[in-house]
């Protein structure tokens, strides 16, 4: 065991010593140490049960004849963080996580991890960790949020708060209206009740094999939350025993099938950002390109807000995140020989799975689209890639041509766009709000929800070199690759250039010759960096673009 570095022999009692500090019994110490690294903490409302989900945990390791140690994470709330600069503070946490959580477990020797995030940058920080430390893992989360209820029994969620702002500055709703949406829009703890990053992410920890049943969709709020936990906490003395560890389950096969789960599911697009990042620190590379191929292959089975008016609990209802994978290998569409964490294969537990509402998740007969939920975009504006969630696009907007409405950043396109300045047929240019040029790369809630709000949707589009919250809908294209801050051709739009957007083709242009972008590229004065000092300047330095995961070089 690792922990024998740390408790076993005389050469080892100061190291002892201090764990008798602690108040552990020479029996306990007997037993494999298992790191419980808890996110819980009272600004993030998917955290505030966390504190409970831990001592669940705790207590299945006991049972199964473990010692749990508890150390933090910490997790930003990105709803909290939005329209503001604490949203440049948000992904970039997603590395803080992965690297204080690597030098607390090598630091301390743990025998195996039990991770319990629950929301967005949170979930992928800590895969990634799992990923680069290769000893037992395995994964617990909070759970989703319940949906709201309004007045009249129509449900809501936060997606809907948001585009309720964008109603207000339309004149469509007033105040009363708006207040109605922030008393319901989140009614309990756990991650936002639609298919966002955070429930996109716990779902596909399921989907690659680092979660028990129901990690994804089983409501904060349920009691059945508790007895996962339970039983996370008594399988990772399994996997301590058997000696399974991440990498033997997150192989390049295990990502293929996260990513076609996505596709099903409609999954956000920051999993375009998260996905490649744990490959990476599992020494696998994912390639954009191979992104498109995956979703020319599978069926769009799902359409969760905000692609719909479903939500996770009704997800859960209907077979939860097993449920799409069984009926993704009625077309052999998933590889089922591959190892989880349950000890068995995917084959093993998708015996008994059935699919509990055909209306929620489609039958892979007769899906919502024949292609996946997301798509990347490639063309002179986007060299390296740009990305769309294609479910969550009126059909209207799957093709598009409109002239550029620059703004060099997300607060001078929010002014004009709360004041009536966006026309039918724009194309909404965002830049320098990339991983680098933010730095941070913020998420557009606010600017995407505004003109879905106003109605706008189905005749605007937005780009950008930043990024969506899950819970955008709409033609919203980002992580354009190069970002405008690297030199990309984002950089060189001047308002009136004609972009043209084909998501069926998988294309996106900017309507300028060469020869004009490279007199315009010659005369281009590069502004200067908005943050100096301090973290966000230290990643700066070292981010990559958003086509290779925004991981730190």
């Amino acid at each position: 065991m690792l922990s024998t570095q740390v408790k076993d022999g005389v050469d080892r009692s100061p190291n002892r010593s201090l764990l008798y500090a602690l108040g552990y019994t020479d029996e306990e110490l007997a037993r494999p140490l298992i790191g419980v690294v808890s996110s819980y903490n009272e600004i993030v409302p998917g955290h505030m049960n966390l504190d409970k989900i831990a001592e669940a945990v705790k207590a299945g390791i006991r049972a199964a004849g473990g010692t749990p140690v508890m150390f933090p994470a910490i997790a930003v709330c990105d709803g909290i963080a939005m329209g503001h600069v604490g949203m440049k503070y948000s992904l970039v946490t997603r590395d803080l996580i992965a690297d204080s959580t690597e030098a607390m477990a090598m630091a301390h020797q743990f025998d195996g991890l039990v991770m319990i995030p629950n929301c967005d940058k949170n979930v992928p920080g800590l895969l990634m960790a799992a990923a680069r430390l290769n000893i037992p893992t395995i994964f617990c989360s909070g759970g989703p949020m319940l949906a709201g209820r309004l007045e009249d029994g129509r449900r809501t969620c936060l997606s809907h708060m948001f585009e309720a702002v964008g109603a207000y500055h339309a004149g469509k709703l007033d105040e009363a209206g708006v207040a109605e949406y922030t008393e319901n829009a989140c009614p309990t703890c756990g991650s936002c009740s639609g298919m966002y990053t955070a429930n996109s992410m716990n779902c596909l920890t399921e989907a690659i094999g680092m979660a028990l049943r129901g990690n994804g969709t089983i409501p904060a709020v349920h009691s059945a939350r508790l007895r996962l936990a339970k039983h996370t906490g008594m399988k990772i003395m399994e996997l301590v025993e058997k000696n399974i560890r991440p990498r033997d389950i997150m192989t390049a096969a295990a990502f293929h099938n996260a990513e076609t789960v996505d596709m099903a599911l409609g999954c956000s697009t920051n999993t375009m950002l998260h996905l490649p990042a744990i490959a990476h620190e599992a020494g696998v590379d994912i390639d954009l390109h191979m992104v498109n191929e995956i979703s020319a292959k599978t069926p769009n089975l799902c359409h969760l807000a905000p692609a719909g008016d479903t939500f996770m609990e009704d997800l859960d209802a209907a077979g939860g995140v097993w449920a799409v994978m069984k009926e993704l290998t009625k077309k052999g569409l998933l590889d089922t020989s591959l190892m989880t964490v349950t000890g068995r294969t995917v084959a093993e537990n998708l015996e008994d799975v059935s699919n509990k509402n055909e209306k929620l998740i489609r039958p892979v007969e007769a899906p919502y689209s024949s292609e996946g939920g997301i798509a990347v975009l490639f063309g002179n504006l986007a060299p390296d890639g740009c990305v769309v969630k294609q479910s969550a696009v009126a059909a209207e907007m799957m093709v598009h041509e409109g002239p550029a409405r620059v703004f060099n950043s997300e607060d001078e396109a929010i002014k004009v766009i709360y004041a009536g300045g966006i026309q039918k047929g724009d194309v909404v240019v965002i830049r320098y709000e990339g991983p680098k040029g933010g730095p941070g790369m913020r998420e557009m809630l606010n600017p995407t929800s505004a003109i879905a709000g106003m109605g706008l949707d189905k005749d605007v589009a937005l780009i950008t070199d930043g990024r969506f919250s899950g819970a955008t809908r709409g033609a919203s294209i980002g992580h354009v690759s190069p970002e405008a801050a690297s030199g990309g051709p984002i950089g060189l739009v001047e308002d009136g250039d004609m972009i043209a957007i084909d998501i069926t083709k998988k294309t996106i242009e900017l309507k300028v010759s060469g020869q004009v972008l490279a007199a315009r590229k010659a005369a281009l004065v590069m502004p200067e960096p908005r943050i100096k000092t301090g973290y966000l300047a230290r990643y700066a330095k070292m981010v990559s673009s958003a086509d290779k995961g925004a991981i730190l070089e």
